[in-house]
């Protein structure tokens, strides 16, 4: 028994910021912000909408798309660094939105990789023959969290997300393997300082602008580079596989020099990957489940590509993806 993805869907933010409009807001420019990042524009919620917002249209789109009904829905989960409350789960808010009565789920804290790690365990639940239908999402509201005076990190980061619906296969299809790793030494370089358990919520942490966005970006990208290059080839060689036996590979869509770095580890074509980055930033937990929506719709996968994806992320946290389509 294995796992495999038979519906996709993305969701995005009517509201755009464009390279344009921060050249009005900080001290950037277009030309520095495409050359350095691969981005020309983001998308950002509009007032009164959360992740739990976005996280219910993709869920209620996966439920019209595959026709199932709610009440079928086994288990949510949702990878996201931006949840609506800090005791509440943000899939416990979509299980009631969308009437999934006998559902259960959580949320999975992972920054950008978020989605693999929620994929692996929703997976690992399919498997175990217990959950038939269940629901994958990852989604973020990074404007929540960004200090728009920052022009290191408020060029890079957008909002939304993408969702998928597992379910069971006793064919070779479906989600084959999967590398996950964490180093939690690298979680001073990549954080949000303020607002948990060690600095709650105070004037003086407010003041100090505890509750956005750090990153100290060199040492992110370094790292970045040589890990999720080396865990997508590490899988292809795990598997006996190499760059020609991939159909797409979709990349984490933090920086195009690191999908490309990547890419060229693998010894993979520009047009076996995937890129999207220049439309939305980066939108952590929800890039690559936007990317897998837009890619299907595209019509990029068949049953039978080999698909591989990779994500690296705060924490630190990486990893890769080999899964064989079919749905």
């Amino acid at each position: 028994m294995k796992a495999k993805i038979t519906t996709t869907s993305r969701y995005l933010p009517e509201r755009v910021l464009s390279n344009f409009d921060l050249e009005k807001m900080v001290d950037t420019s277009d030309e520095w912000i495409r050359s350095r990042t691969g981005i020309e524009k983001r998308h950002l919620v509009g007032e009164g909408e959360a992740t739990s917002h976005m996280c219910t249209q993709i869920a209620n789109s996966l439920l019209k798309k595959s026709g199932k009904a709610p009440e079928e829905i086994d288990l949510i989960l949702v990878a996201t660094s931006t949840p609506d409350y800090l005791i509440v789960s943000t899939a416990a808010l979509v299980q009631d939105k969308i009437g999934a009565k006998n559902a259960w789920g959580y949320d999975i804290v992972a920054a950008c990789t978020g989605f693999l790690y929620a994929l692996e365990t929703g997976a690992k639940m399919v498997e175990s023959g217990q959950y038939k239908n269940v629901i994958v999402i990852g989604a973020d509201t990074m404007s929540s969290i960004i200090d728009y005076t920052d022009r290191n990190t408020c060029v890079i980061f957008g909002d939304g997300g993408g969702g998928v619906l597992l379910e069971p296969t006793e064919k070779n299809d479906g989600i084959l393997d999967s590398i996950l790793h964490t180093d939690g030494s690298g979680s001073k370089f990549l954080t949000v300082p303020g607002g948990g358990s060690l600095h709650p919520a105070s004037k003086d942490t407010v003041d100090k602008k505890m509750h956005y966005v750090y990153q100290d970006g060199k040492i992110v990208f370094k790292f970045a580079v040589k890990n999720m290059a080396s865990v997508s080839k590490q899988i292809l060689d795990d598997n006996s596989l190499s760059g020609d036996d991939i159909k797409l590979f979709i990349p984490h869509q933090a920086n195009r020099r690191i999908i490309d770095a990547a890419a060229k580890r693998c010894g993979l074509k520009e047009e076996q990957v995937f890129v999207n980055i220049n439309r939305y930033g980066n939108t952590t937990a929800g890039t690559i489940p936007i990317a897998l929506d837009e890619a299907c719709e595209l019509g990029r996968l068949e049953n039978g590509d080999l698909l591989l994806l990779a994500a690296f992320g705060g924490g630190f946290t990486w990893g890769s993806m080999l899964i064989r389509w079919g749905n």
